[in-house]
């Protein structure tokens, strides 16, 4: 009895070092249909996080949750695990963001003893990470002591210069402002989430349900790495991006 005791300790603490990392991809899409298996520089999207993920260091397991069958078996063709078919139910057009993390995260504890002491969402339309952006986060997480960290990057067009237009076609600012900003080097830093990385410490997510508790902290990434593929325009341009990067890869 007192073996088993310690083996659960040994077993616990090397878990409360650990990262998973989830890739959530459905089947269905509204902008482009069947957007995550589209192919971008000669592989399908879902397959740049995919080996992004396994080229990281600091993961532990990457697990990409589908409700497609045919995405599970290109996720798995490509090293990525498959454990579970996520439900219809949190599949859906509506379904938030978070569901499929926290149905992951519960899924894993239940059915195979398996909590890390974090989790990663990678979402498969932010194919222009690279796996020290990962790491990073992860070493952020820890040197920090923060229950969470969010990938963002520089903002091209400052809140400050937005404008919305009346039904009149009357324009006026979008924020309010006493004095205005003439010059962008007198503009205050702004920063906007480019939803290629979520980290958070396990309990946190499952206690708090959401991404971003009170003690996040930034990982700020270069546009050049922030392209987030919602559009069909967004999908030729980061084609675009991974033929250029494989293409100097081979130079």
């Amino acid at each position: 009895m007192e073996g088993k005791r310690e083996t659960s300790s040994v077993v616990s603490s090397l878990q409360s070092k650990r990262a998973a990392a989830i890739i959530p991809a459905r089947g269905g899409s509204k902008g482009i249909p069947g957007k995550n298996l589209k192919p971008a520089a000669g592989k399908p999207l879902i397959a740049w996080t995919v080996e992004t993920a396994l080229a990281a260091t600091l993961l532990d397991r990457v697990i990409v949750s589908t409700d497609s069958p045919e995405i599970a078996d290109l996720a798995r063709r490509y090293g990525a695990e498959v454990p579970f078919m996520r439900p219809a139910h949190l599949a859906q057009d509506d379904t938030p963001g978070i569901a499929p993390v926290l149905h992951a995260a519960q899924w894993l504890a239940d059915n195979e003893g398996y909590r890390p002491d974090m989790i990663m969402l990678l979402q498969p339309t932010s194919p222009l990470r690279i796996p020290e952006d990962i790491d990073r986060a992860i070493e952020l997480i820890r040197e920090k002591g923060a229950d969470a960290i969010v990938s963002v990057t520089p903002v091209e067009a400052h809140p400050y210069w937005m404008k919305q237009i009346d039904g009149a076609g009357r324009m006026t600012d979008f924020i309010k402002l006493d004095q205005p900003f003439l010059r962008r080097q007198d503009l205050p830093e702004a920063y906007a989430l480019n939803g290629a990385i979520y980290v958070v410490r396990r309990t946190v997510l499952l206690e708090r349900e959401t991404f971003f508790p009170e003690n996040t902290y930034a990982y700020v990434m270069p546009a050049e790495r922030s392209l987030d593929v919602d559009t069909t325009w967004d999908l030729y341009l980061a084609d675009l991006v991974l033929r250029d990067r494989v293409k100097n890869e081979f130079v």
